[in-house]
């Protein structure tokens, strides 16, 4: 879940999955038939020595290693965090290296960024009349306007050098930045170099940002959340080589593994969580604290190290001195912090694992504004995060999990993360939350500490593909989320994704994050809702959670791309998924399955006096003609009734008559049979079965299972479920012969009964079709406001309030 401003752009995907050159290699030239099961070998990068064709890291597989030294300060009352670091960068890579590529985040809120010099204007459209209408600006953009324009912002960046001392030549891009190397860096090989940098922090509500500080009018604190505040490497790949495409907003971090030793100092009265373990626990946390926080190693329900009392003093304090908190932390990918003297801190032990397993530290960090909503969940959420998680890929590899109320609504970052959600303040005093508040945190603590596994751990390219962790995570939280309880809305179902699959405002998931039109149903929703179908319909609980934790564990600490997910849900799974991951992630269709026709067929036996009965027995079942039927009720004979002497054979014989004729025919068929041929037809006589052909239409393109619900005449049903490759020789239309049992007639045939599939239109699901359910409400029309002329004489007259008084209902209309 991020907080971010969206810039649109042109779709872009990376050479290395572009099917420009070899999409001509198979072309239909011939009639209308489009292949939905072609494979992806052309769409996919070529296996090589760094990811194999099983979706799995090559024998060469390599990554870059970088460890950081950082020692930062905050400065509360300017709002000003300056630092220096030491970065030592490893050389894995079979390339030399002239140049490292550096990421400066902070840069996206100068005034000539690219994000902010491509960022379009979303008010309602302007028109060239001579009197046009008035568009809308909001208050909130205002604020953004003039809180970016009375501050400086970005990176200021001093005293690059090498470990010789020697200044190292660099070059700024926008929210990049170049540092040519004094001397190339050969494969296998190390440098390191040092920086001062120091930047204003924003105002998030201001601005709306990832990170940045809140101020609390009533208490005059402020709570300061910290992520992308150090210029941190650009991944350098074997895919893409630099990373290096710029910060717009809504493509995440690409990253390198590496360890962290960081100090931060800031006012002694400050309460500090951040990535890492907290190595100086004596020189920041009183004995009580450490005490608290031994005990809370083996607690049922969280201990508080910080109580609520405490952070209530603490925020009237205020203090001129400081405190510096030390944190280490091994083989992660990003590094991020919170502080504040109104935090409380509960802190809970999970054993996971055995008792031979490492004890994972959950903890929660929050204000009073958090109140009892924080105290009962957010803990106990990271803790049923980490259980369900870690059945789906791996142990939780950390010593801490952290959860952080702050400004950001949702944020994630290695062992720490930033969550929004609060309780109302109430007249008396008190505090409550809505249901949808205690849905918005239990949702929201899930999928932030889900991101520590992908893609904290399993480090694919968000800047690229933003999917890849959104989606995939969004998955894993509603099975989470359901596993919490039910009966919330999730938004993870098939159903949730229907409005959208069928929405012309929408892009393949495939494309790159900063071009995706709606961000979250395209990275979050339908991806999560493609693997829950994956899952529940297609390859079953079994197959799909082997496959997929073996995509977790082959690429733990490792960077995979789309095709290694593809290849190792297949490979792992045992089944050709091309045309589901075609259909899902590569292209708009939708599911749309209409059940146009069912026909009800009876076996004709050869033999004339068993069909000739039925043929008579479907004439006899006609409807009778108008004419014939107003002629019986009046009582009118027949010609031949009043004339009885006056018939023939055909008068007491019908068309249907058997003659030895047809006998003897049907006995010189019978001898001409193979003895099997003629136990077969003997065998489908005696049984004497329903044959019944149903025809399906695929309106909306994409080719999915056909899941149906047979009901049958004596009351029971039956779920059949034709696999998706029924459509592989025709993706438009196809027929599905069904036999049922003598006594088992059918009723009604559903496609789809459960909404499992995320088929956009259920009411052609139907046959026969049912009546369609909705609903109308009464409502009392209204005057048009827009009409009401403004009554300057009598409004001249009204009394001018001081502020204090309430309007009246009358006034306020």
């Amino acid at each position: 879940m991020k907080k971010a401003v969206v810039t649109l752009g042109a779709i872009f995907l990376p050479l290395a999955f572009s099917s420009t050159v070899m999409a001509s290699a198979v072309e239909q030239t011939k009639g209308s038939y489009v292949d939905k099961f072609r494979q992806l070998d052309e769409v996919l990068p070529t296996p090589n020595v760094y990811r194999s064709a099983a979706g799995e890291p090559g024998e060469k597989y390599w990554q870059q290693h970088v460890n950081y030294d950082i020692d930062a300060k905050l400065d509360e009352k300017a709002r000003r965090l300056t630092a220096s670091q030491t970065i030592e960068y490893k050389n894995n890579s079979p390339h030399t290296l002239k140049y490292l590529w550096l990421q400066l985040d902070q840069n996206i809120f100068k005034s000539d960024s690219i994000a902010e010099r491509t960022a379009t204007f979303n008010g309602s459209a302007l028109q060239g009349d001579p009197q046009p209408k008035a568009t809308k600006l909001s208050l909130s953009q205002l604020r953004r306007q003039q809180f970016m324009s009375d501050n400086e912002l970005g990176f200021t960046i001093a005293n690059i050098k090498d470990d010789n001392g020697k200044e190292l030549k660099v070059t700024v891009v926008d929210t990049l930045m170049r540092i040519d190397l004094n001397e190339p860096l050969k494969p296998g090989k190390d440098t390191e170099f040092s920086m001062d940098f120091a930047f204003n922090i924003v105002e998030e509500d201001a601005v709306g940002a990832r990170s940045g500080y809140e101020h609390f009018e009533k208490d005059g604190n402020d709570i300061f959340l910290l992520a992308q505040w150090f210029p941190r490497l650009a991944a350098y790949t074997d895919y893409e080589a630099w990373t290096n495409k710029a910060f717009l907003g809504s493509g995440e971090f690409t990253l390198e593994f590496g360890d962290y030793d960081v100090e931060i100092t800031v006012p002694a009265d400050h309460i500090v969580s951040a990535t890492g373990k907290l190595d100086n626990a004596s020189s920041v946390l009183t004995r009580t604290q450490r005490n608290r926080l031994e005990q809370a190693k083996n607690t049922k329900r969280p201990v508080f190290i910080v109580t609520e009392d405490e952070a209530l003093e603490n925020e009237k304090e205020g203090t001129d001195k400081t405190k510096t908190w030390h944190f280490k932390a091994e083989n992660v990918r990003d590094f991020a912090w919170a502080s504040s003297r109104k935090f409380m801190w509960d802190a809970k032990g999970y054993q996971q694992g055995g008792n031979d397993q490492p004890l994972v530290m959950a903890m929660s960090f929050f204000p009073k504004e958090g109140g009892d909503l924080w105290k009962k969940y957010s803990t106990e959420a990271i803790v049923h995060t980490m259980e369900v998680y870690s059945r789906f890929s791996f142990d939780y590899p950390y010593p801490v999990a952290q959860s952080v109320n702050g400004p950001v609504g949702g944020m994630e970052y290695p062992m720490i993360t930033f969550n929004g959600p609060r309780t109302e303040l109430q007249d008396d005093g008190s505090r409550t939350y809505s249901q949808a508040e205690k849905r918005f945190l239990i949702g929201v603590v899930i999928h932030e500490v889900g991101h520590i596994y992908f893609p904290m751990v399993v480090n694919s390219d968000e800047r690229q593909w933003t999917w890849m962790d959104e989606g995939l995570n969004s998955f894993l939280d509603g099975v989470a989320g359901r596993e919490w309880d039910p009966t919330i809305p999730w938004g993870v179902e098939p159903r949730d994704v229907v409005a959208y699959m069928k929405s012309e405002n929408q892009v393949p998931v495939m494309t790159q994050s900063d071009s995706v039109l709606r961000l979250g149903p395209n990275a979050y929703t339908k991806p999560a809702a493609a693997l829950n179908i994956l899952r529940e319909v297609i390859l079953g609980r079994e197959l799909f959670d082997f496959a997929f934790k073996e995509y977790a564990q082959r690429w733990k600490y490792k960077r995979p791309t789309p095709a290694d997910f593809f290849r190792t849900m297949e490979e792992a799974s045992g089944v050709d998924l091309d045309w589901f991951w075609r259909g899902w992630f590569y292209s708009t269709d939708h599911v749309d399955i209409s059940l146009d026709k069912v026909y009800q067929l009876r076996l004709d036996t050869k033999n004339p006096d068993i069909d000739f009965n039925r043929l008579r027995d479907i004439e006899a079942a006609k409807p009778m003609p108008l004419f014939v039927k107003r002629n019986k009720a009046e009582a009118k004979k027949l010609w031949v009734e009043e004339n009885s002497d006056v018939t023939d054979f055909y008068d007491e014989n019908d068309r249907f008559t058997v003659t030895n004729k047809e006998r003897n025919s049907y006995n010189k068929f019978l001898k001409g049979l193979e003895p099997w041929e003629r136990k077969v037809l003997d065998r489908a006589v005696a049984e004497d079965k329903n044959y019944y052909v149903l025809e399906f239409s695929n309106l909306g393109g994409l080719v999915m299972p056909i899941l149906l619900e047979l009901s049958y005449e004596d009351g029971t049903k039956e779920d059949r479920m034709i696999p998706a490759e029924i459509w592989r020789r025709n993706h438009k239309h196809v027929q599905k012969l069904i036999i049922t049992d003598k006594n088992k007639p059918l009723v009604s045939v559903t496609v789809d009964p459960r909404w499992e599939t995320a088929d956009v239109d259920v009411e052609n699901n139907n046959y026969p079709r049912r009546i369609i359910p909705s609903r109308i409400e009464v409502y009392k029309k209204e005057q048009s406001k827009a009409k009401v002329s403004r009554d300057i004489m009598h409004d001249s007259k009204t009394e001018l309030k001081t502020g204090d008084e309430k309007d009246s209902d009358k006034e306020q209309e």
